[in-house]
């Protein structure tokens, strides 16, 4: 049986870059469906490579010249990271035809390297996209959905999910390989996914002597998901040396598996914690890490709030990364403790998010938000509490309780 297409937020954007400019760098983990996507939007026009197959990496490694003839242009180079210093002669190809759009359209999964590369021989010759795991809107047939906060005025409310089917997903992740095929093994891809990557692009980015130690590293760091980063904490308990975090730390951001969220600064007459959050971007890895298979387990068990509040937070990112946008996300807290779990910039104004476990939303939730608001003044925009419910109802002072299946 053939696989579902799911339609893709980005494709709009996509399309035009590919009509405005010569190439299209479209970055993003592995098997977030990039080179779906490409091949579903450009298959009468373009031909397909796979640079990741060792044949065509060795001709384009070896003769690159001879290699862009047998392979002209309007064609998808995917997985360049594994020959970047091809792109110089892609350069030459471009600058031969410059006002010719779409020539080229690159596909890589470890934004470190490729990305160097990308602005040392593509620069104004380049759209540079990126494309996380599907978002929510994209599984539900709604991806350019708008999210609460941009819209002038309350849409109407959205089916909610049953809580337990909400759970499974997020246990199950947002892979468009498990989103479009529910009867994967989700235990046995998850666990596939972790050994590749740590085969392929750990191994490619940078040297790990022992990859056991870098795992027993991987599930310690997803423990700690939702939490202040303290490097050396970590470093501290898992016997290694900082820099060795630090570099590892690196590794996880340049390949799309971490977010590092950091904290936003302003003066209201507050000291405030300088110190960031680490988040999984994906919730199906975060609990594969952290031996999570059952979504009971999930929701009752002591990282339940951690795994609701990255499900939420990787939504705005993913809703917004996925469309083409840049995210401006944040956290705010006071040394004192007074702590918003998400601040996103919208239109120079602060849109200040909390998430919470329970499905029953009370005005004692939005104490915080309600001091976020009042300290940001005018800067401030509405506030939302997220919750696993199906309720959505005002909390007042501009401030709503929001289903997730809302958001």
């Amino acid at each position: 049986m053939a696989k579902r297409y799911i339609e893709r937020s980005i494709e709009p954007v996509l399309r035009r870059a590919a009509g405005e400019f010569p190439s299209v760098v479209l970055t993003g983990p592995r098997q977030s469906g990039k080179t779906t996507m490409l091949q579903h939007l450009f298959a009468g026009s373009h031909r397909y490579v796979s640079l990741e197959t060792p044949d065509f990496r060795t001709a384009a490694t070896e003769d690159p010249r001879g290699f862009l003839d047998a392979y002209p242009p309007p064609v998808i180079l995917d997985e360049i990271q594994y020959t970047p210093d091809i792109l110089q002669y892609v350069k030459e190809r471009i600058d031969e035809r410059r006002d010719v759009p779409g020539q080229y359209l690159l596909t890589g999964s470890q934004n470190l390297l490729l990305m160097e590369k990308v602005t040392e021989s593509l620069a104004g010759r380049a759209a540079t996209l990126r494309l996380l795991q599907m978002s929510r809107r994209e599984e539900d047939g709604d991806p350019r959905k708008p999210f609460p906060w941009e819209e002038a005025e309350a849409g109407p409310a959205s089916r909610a999910r049953p809580v337990r089917r909400m759970w499974k997903d997020f246990v199950r992740g947002s892979y468009p390989e498990l989103v479009a095929d529910p009867s994967r093994d989700v235990a046995l891809w998850q666990a596939g996914y972790v050994q590749t990557y740590l085969e392929r692009d750990v191994r490619t980015i940078r040297q790990v002597g022992d990859l056991s130690q870098f795992q027993v590293f991987l599930r310690a760091l997803a423990a700690r998901s939702a939490q202040l980063l303290n490097m050396a904490d970590l470093a501290r308990d898992l016997g290694l040396a900082l820099n060795t975090v630090k570099a590892w730390i690196s590794v996880l951001e340049a390949s799309y598996q971490i977010i590092v969220l950091r904290p936003y600064y302003a003066n209201i007459g507050r000291r405030l914690v300088k110190t960031p959050k680490v988040y999984f971007t994906d919730t199906g890895t975060l609990c594969s890490l952290t031996r999570l298979k059952d979504p009971e387990h999930a929701a009752a068990g002591p990282l339940g709030g951690a795994i609701m509040e990255t499900a939420v937070l990787m939504e705005i990112v993913k809703g917004l990364t996925n469309r083409g946008a840049e995210p401006h996300i944040y956290f705010w807290r006071t040394a004192d403790g007074l702590e918003v779990d998400i601040v996103a910039e919208d239109a120079q104004r602060l849109v200040p998010i909390e998430v919470k476990l329970s499905a029953t939303p009370r005005s004692a939730m939005a104490a915080t938000l309600k001091s976020f608001r009042e300290g940001f003044g005018d800067s401030a925009g509405p506030g939302y509490v997220v919750h696993p419910g199906g309720t959505r109802l005002p909390l007042g002072d501009g401030i709503t309780a929001l289903p997730f299946g809302e958001l």
